[in-house]
């Protein structure tokens, strides 16, 4: 089988937080050689999150381990004229420069495409911002939270109910969609390079991807479609696509798009076939109108048997529904493993998650741990060229550690 598709594709990671770094992440697992670039001293401020109040407590870095698994780490000083010099010669052997700092940053260390790409025309530069690379906002800074979360409407639009306070998201969830984006503009660049042999900048957004995300409400209202306020979960117009809780306390959430076939099968898997006799329920049309009295009803029917047991007894009758997982179901979930979405972490007996898709024919690399600051700095700097006594003036300049 083939293997390592991208093997001597060369990727630097001169970016910080988890959209950006996370594309980088996904090339190095189809073998991609990734150098990651942090300033001396602290780093990434990546690096720290997991300390940040309210994260998970855990004596391992698990965000650095998850974005930077693959990579090779060189500390750089961009901010010297060697920092700088060293990073033209990592451009110069580049096939991809994956950037999301903020553009103003970028223009006064002199990092911008227009900086760059003119060294090294067959380069890919992938740049990543929060609000677009154009309009009054572009230079503004955002997290996934503020760029793809709340100004998408996701946030409004997933509360519970109308009244209820904005949704908060999670760490993350809007920047590794918005990773994958920023992948396949790569990809697709690196695609019109085997065609052309001219590289070229590809862009990507957190907003551009929030409302990619929120993409059916969002065209609903550029239609100037009537967009009903979302209600309480017992008022819901279909009792078929909602969420109930089991006697053991868990959720599920029945999707039983196609009533006229599965109407029946769902009530034979509650064991309420009676619900056919009630004249409130008896058609499609009725089911809506009395849709509450039908949820109150599957309320009660549910409450009657444990998780496992509703499992048992929708799968048995071919009803598509979906339980809301918990943290601590991830552990003893085996079709996750079994799937190939998590897998070891280096020598580890740890896991991690997988880049979520997978190519007929290529095998992904078996997982590095992540770099230390600056773990790859004279291994780096000696493919670049540099003697040992230049390395050694580069460290005593600071511009390198």
């Amino acid at each position: 089988m083939e293997k390592d598709l991208f093997a001597g594709l060369k990727v630097i990671d001169c970016a910080s937080y988890i959209a950006a770094p996370a594309a980088a992440t996904v090339l190095s697992d189809f073998g991609a050689d990734v150098v990651k670039i942090e300033s001396p001293g602290e780093g990434d401020t990546y690096r720290n999150l997991y300390q940040a109040p309210g994260y998970p407590v855990s004596p391992h870095n698990y965000p650095w381990m998850l974005e930077n698994r693959n990579k090779r780490g060189i500390a750089l000083d961009l901010k010297s004229s060697d920092g700088i010099a060293v990073l033209h010669r990592l451009v110069d052997q580049a096939d991809v420069f994956i950037t999301n700092m903020p553009l103003p940053v970028r223009r006064r260390l002199g990092i911008r495409y227009e900086d760059l790409g003119p060294r090294n025309p067959r380069m890919i530069y992938a740049s990543f911002t929060a609000y677009g690379e154009t309009g009054a906002e572009a230079e503004k800074t955002g997290f996934d939270s503020t760029a793809y979360w709340a100004r998408s409407g996701l946030m409004d639009n997933v509360k519970p109910s109308s009244d209820a306070p904005p949704a908060r998201s999670l760490p993350g969830m809007g920047d590794h969609p918005s990773a994958m984006a920023l992948y396949g503009a790569i990809v697709t660049a690196l695609y019109r390079r085997d065609r052309s042999g001219k590289g070229g900048q590809v862009t990507s957004s957190l907003i551009a991807n929030g409302l990619w995300a929120n993409g059916v409400y969002v065209q609903a209202q550029l239609c100037h479609a009537n967009v009903i306020p979302r209600p309480p979960r017992d008022q819901l117009p279909n009792a078929c696509t909602n969420m109930y809780r089991s006697r053991d306390g868990r959720w599920l959430t029945l999707s039983v798009l196609n009533e006229a076939r599965q109407f029946e099968p769902l009530l034979a898997a509650l064991g309420r076939r009676d619900i056919l006799d009630d004249p409130r329920f008896a058609t499609l049309e009725l089911r809506r109108a009395n849709s509450r009295a039908l949820i109150a009803v599957f309320d009660d029917t549910f409450a009657g048997r444990d998780l496992a047991e509703w499992r048992r007894r929708l799968d048995a009758e071919g009803i598509t529904f979906g339980v809301t997982g918990t943290l601590d179901d991830i552990d003893d979930d085996q079709q996750m493993r079994d799937a190939g979405a998590l897998v070891p972490y280096g020598d580890s007996d740890m896991l991690t998650v997988n880049s979520p898709f997978e190519v007929d024919g290529l095998t992904k690399v078996a997982t590095r741990p992540a770099p230390a600051l600056g773990e790859h700095s004279d291994e780096i700097l000696c493919e670049l060229g540099y003697s040992a006594d230049d390395i050694a003036r580069l460290r005593a300049s600071k511009a390198v550690s």
